[in-house]
């Protein structure tokens, strides 16, 4: 279900701070690891676009940070999306809610995909995951977002 508005309110539900627990299983970009975070999404620019900024340890690894950017396109009707990590990685995307709960990312330059599931008032899932050769979707990732 497509919302038509101008503003950022379809992307109230993440507003916040959040801690953040990982789970990556075994798959063809990472051996399995699970790791923890804490992440703010908050308004800026006149309510022009939505930030996000966490930070967190995965694995054995270092400390990770990244910052995302969420904009209303309203040409295209549809949620612009910038990633940017600490590691150099950036990352491009556009999104839409496909129900009342559920924010669907599609990563351009890549077959990966991503929701944000408002599973509570405190809480929303993220999972990204991979097409494979029988056509079904693979787990790559899951965070758990529990409102601080």
């Amino acid at each position: 279900m497509e919302k038509d508005v101008n503003t950022m309110e379809g992307l109230d539900f993440l507003l916040g701070n959040w801690n953040l627990e990982y789970k990556i299983p075994k798959n063809r970009y990472s051996e399995a690891m699970t790791g923890t975070g804490r992440g703010t999404f908050s308004r800026k620019l006149s309510d022009k676009y939505v930030v996000f900024d966490y930070s967190t340890f995965i694995g054995d690894g270092p400390e990770g940070q990244a910052h995302a950017i969420f904009a209303w396109d309203s040409k295209i009707k549809m949620y612009r999306f910038w990633w940017f990590e600490s590691s150099g990685n950036f990352e491009t995307a556009t999104c839409n809610f496909i129900n009342d709960e559920t924010l669907f990312v599609n990563w351009h330059n890549s077959l990966l995909i991503q929701t944000f599931q408002k599973v509570g008032s405190d809480k929303v899932v993220l999972k990204m995951e991979e097409p494979n050769a029988e056509d079904k979707y693979m787990p790559i990732l899951e965070v758990i977002f529990t409102r601080e």
